[in-house]
């Protein structure tokens, strides 16, 4: 049987041993199977099944993993079985798209099911978590508050078989606390700086008791009051200081200090700060309301813990009522 060769025709009565190829055109991902004994005969079935105008001229054919160019039938027959090919035709440039153009899509697809399961996978067990005890909101890092969060309201409804309107009041509550621990980090990072520069300037808490013994026995007695009200809790220097210089001191302060600073006397409290009157009871309005603010979260709380109780405990409630009924007769 006489085969087609390439540059060196084979003999008369010489049987060459086809090889098996895959083919692809430039760019696409449909790869097709053949087996040739030579370039030659695997040039025209590339034509033929990948539907190439043979007019085209050149075809020529290259390796799909780095697109050399196989014209020579001896290196074609060295080559393994099952070689990916790659046809060009005319002024086509191979372009590099490993494993026939599919393993970008097989990875693609395994990246984004990865990340989507392991994702959707994480909010749900936070969301298992809170359902079998609300309380533990405040055990929650930061990533997981947020990740309940941005879950669609009714997605995380149907997770803590809770209605919208509960839902919705959670997610709020998640924010706050979220908020809340931004707050608390700012203000850890700049009582930090102050004592950085307290520490350089260690001279400044006894000028400021100096300045304040200026102001008059009256003075010192007031700030005295005020101090002693403040020690239950934390130095009075600290929440006097954090009234000075924060913007927003009621986000700075703890709801135990909130307290004493919305109970304080207003008079008192300005000669304390060297402040004048309105001022100061405008922060302490503004620490009253913070204070409310935080007793509503809590409240909210509770409110969605009761729910979640009578929830749980729903079924047994309906079936206690007919046991009494029963236990009469």
């Amino acid at each position: 049987m006489e085969v087609p060769g390439g540059p060196a025709a084979p003999e008369p009565g010489e049987i060459r041993a086809l090889k098996q190829c895959l083919l692809r055109r430039n760019k696409s991902r449909e790869q097709h199977g053949v087996a040739a004994s030579c370039l030659k005969e695997l040039r025209n079935k590339a034509c033929d099944i990948l539907a190439i105008d043979k007019s085209l001229a050149p075809v020529t054919l290259v390796l799909a993993e780095d697109g050399t160019i196989v014209d020579d039938d001896d290196y074609f027959l060295c080559l393994p079985a099952n070689t990916k090919f790659v046809v060009l035709a005319g002024n086509e440039k191979w372009t590099h798209n490993s494993d026939g153009g599919t393993a970008w899509i097989t990875q693609e697809s395994f990246d984004r099911d990865e990340t989507d399961s392991g994702a959707g996978l994480k909010w749900k067990n936070v969301a298992r978590q809170l359902k079998e005890d609300l309380s533990s909101i405040i055990l929650l890092s930061e990533e997981e508050l947020q990740m309940l969060i941005d879950v669609p309201c009714s997605e995380l409804a149907q997770e803590l078989s809770q209605s919208h309107v509960a839902v919705q009041g959670l997610q709020n509550t998640l924010q706050q606390v979220l908020d809340q621990r931004e707050e608390a980090r700012q203000s850890r990072q700049l009582l930090e700086l102050y004592l950085r520069a307290l520490e350089k300037e260690g001279g400044i808490l006894s000028k400021q008791q100096e300045s304040r013994a200026d102001l008059g026995d009256e003075s010192d007695a007031v700030d005295t009051g005020i101090r002693e009200s403040f020690s239950e809790v934390t130095p009075a220097s600290q929440i006097l200081l954090a009234l000075k210089e924060k913007p927003a001191p009621e986000l700075s302060l703890s709801s135990q200090d909130l307290e004493l600073v919305a109970k304080e006397d207003p008079k008192a409290l300005a000669v304390a700060l060297n402040w004048d009157l309105k001022k100061t009871e405008a922060v302490q309005q503004a620490c009253n309301q913070e204070l409310r603010l935080r007793l509503q979260q809590v409240q909210s709380l509770r409110s969605l813990r009761s729910i979640s109780a009578r929830t749980s405990s729903l079924p047994g409630d309906m079936e206690n009522p007919k046991r009494t009924r029963r236990d009469p007769m």
